[in-house]
């Protein structure tokens, strides 16, 4: 089976990554070590190794929604869900802390920087999606982008802190939950409190066609004096 192949492909890689960083000569020596023939990379890695770093990603975002599948949802509370969801992201890294180090040295490069950033998008909607976010509009989108910064912002610190229990990562992630909640709390409270103003489209709409006459139509008595005072 092709996914077979790929994942051994990956498991390969894994351990040569750590020491050569991600590079088409890992990727050919990974192909290699499965006992696949030269060149074989292109069939199960179309765009090299962008798409066996997709790969790995797309593996771990299925071990982040089987872990949070396994969580009691309904006793937590929507901060509680998203930390604990992105800490099922990190946590998806397993050993491979090292081989995710030179991922993101990689992934940082102009020709990959878009393949990073669809990856951390991905691990977003991953998240909301299995926490029970069922959003359809503009939400769905600045629900993903926030925790894009988020996960983006706490990957470093997660690869950088050597304590087992990632105490200082935990925390950095805590502060910036905190803040993603009280900014959805202050977007809350302006939406409630304007929420009997006019609407500025409207208005405008109106103003563009006419429909506040006494706008953009002067009275007729005031036209009558102008035109006799002259």
């Amino acid at each position: 089976m092709t996914d077979d192949k790929r994942d051994l492909i990956l498991d390969a890689a894994l351990k040569i990554a750590p020491f050569e960083g991600w590079t088409s000569l890992t990727l050919k020596r990974a192909v290699r070590d499965v006992g696949l023939p030269d060149g074989a990379e292109g069939l199960y890695f179309e765009k090299g190794v962008a798409s066996l770093l997709d790969h790995w990603a797309a593996k771990m975002d299925v071990q982040t929604e089987a872990a949070i599948g396994e969580m009691d949802l309904a006793s937590l509370k929507i901060r509680e869900r998203v930390t604990q969801g992105v800490l099922a992201r990190l946590e998806a890294l397993g050993p491979h802390e090292e081989a995710a180090r030179r991922a993101s040295s990689r992934l940082i490069l102009p020709d990959m920087a878009g393949t990073g950033l669809q990856q951390i998008w991905r691990a977003a909607d991953t998240i909301w999606t299995a926490i029970g976010d069922t959003s359809t509009d503009a939400n769905y989108y600045s629900k993903r982008t926030i925790l894009s910064g988020v996960i983006g912002a706490t990957l470093p610190v997660w690869l950088s802190d050597n304590d087992p229990d990632k105490t200082k990562a935990r925390a950095f992630l805590d502060a910036r939950i905190e803040n993603v909640m009280g900014f959805e709390k202050l977007k809350w409270q302006v939406k409630s409190a304007t929420k009997d103003f006019p609407n500025p489209a409207e208005i405008l709409g109106q103003l563009r066609y006419g429909g506040l006459d006494m706008f953009t139509r002067p009275k007729k008595g005031r036209a009558r004096r102008r035109r006799y005072s002259r």
